[in-house]
């Protein structure tokens, strides 16, 4: 068995998790700890505020006692609002307080585009537009060129958790340029994992989500691959590409 521990803020879209498990069809577990939040709000202090050491040690315990080979902060502006070197910094305190591999969803995005290949990806978020250009910069700061940015006014992530697929389909459409060979849609708080291959068909290439990469980035730290095509074109490779970095993460090293 292998278990990936996620720390996840707030009540939004965690029902996606239990679902992956179920369409990984595998001995995998994706257990759950629900971190404070100060308010639901997309504005860049407040996912900050999120993001806290504090916050996030909280649920260590509970996560390792079930388990955990792998923690995976999964709330992806709570890593990209702290900007490239605080979002390492972030989960290096987190693999330090942990003892186990640790990163985020933010940092997951980054690498499974490179898992893909890809070099140039559009950004269709649900945020407010400052906010989703700070995940753009993100990007950019981790070399990925970003074809195009699109927000899209959601304030919060319990109006995020309402939206349904043909608005998640709207968002997607709405986002993707011509240019970019992968659409990213980074909102942990986002229904998507029952709908990424639709997407992909609706979009003609690969479709990257939040709840999608996380849960693959805690496999990947933990060693793990799997074959799960109903969870689109990332796990439907069972080997990175040629020319694909495959990068560890954040580790603790004594």
């Amino acid at each position: 068995m292998t278990t990936v521990g996620l720390l996840y803020p707030g009540y939004a879209a965690e029902d996606d998790f239990p679902r992956t498990e179920i369409m990984l069809d595998s001995d995998i577990r994706v257990p759950l700890f629900h971190t404070d939040i100060d308010e639901d709000s997309r504005s860049s202090d407040s996912l900050r505020g999120a993001g806290t050491p504090e916050r996030l040690a909280a649920g260590v315990e509970e996560l390792r006692m079930a388990g955990a080979e792998s923690l995976i902060w999964a709330c992806t502006g709570g890593s990209f609002a702290y900007g490239w070197d605080g979002a390492h910094e972030q989960m290096a305190t987190l693999a330090r307080t942990a003892g186990l591999p640790a990163s985020s969803t933010s940092l997951a995005f980054t690498h499974a585009v490179g898992e893909l290949g890809a070099t140039k990806v559009a950004v269709a978020a649900t945020y407010p537009e400052d906010v989703a250009a700070l995940f753009a910069d993100f990007l950019g700061a981790a070399g990925i060129e970003v074809a195009a940015t699109r927000g899209n006014g959601i304030i919060s992530a319990a109006e995020a958790a309402t939206v349904d697929l043909e608005r998640v389909k709207e968002l997607a459409v709405a986002g993707d340029h011509p240019d970019a060979e992968v659409v990213l849609l980074p909102d942990n708080a986002l229904h998507t994992t029952a709908h990424i291959p639709e997407l992909e068909e609706l979009l003609g290439k690969p479709v990257l989500t939040a709840n999608q990469v996380a849960v693959w980035e805690g496999l990947r730290l933990a060693d793990r691959r799997v074959w799960a095509p109903t969870l689109g074109t990332l796990f439907a490779t069972r080997e990175p590409p040629l020319g694909a970095a495959e990068h560890r993460g954040i580790e603790v090293r004594e």
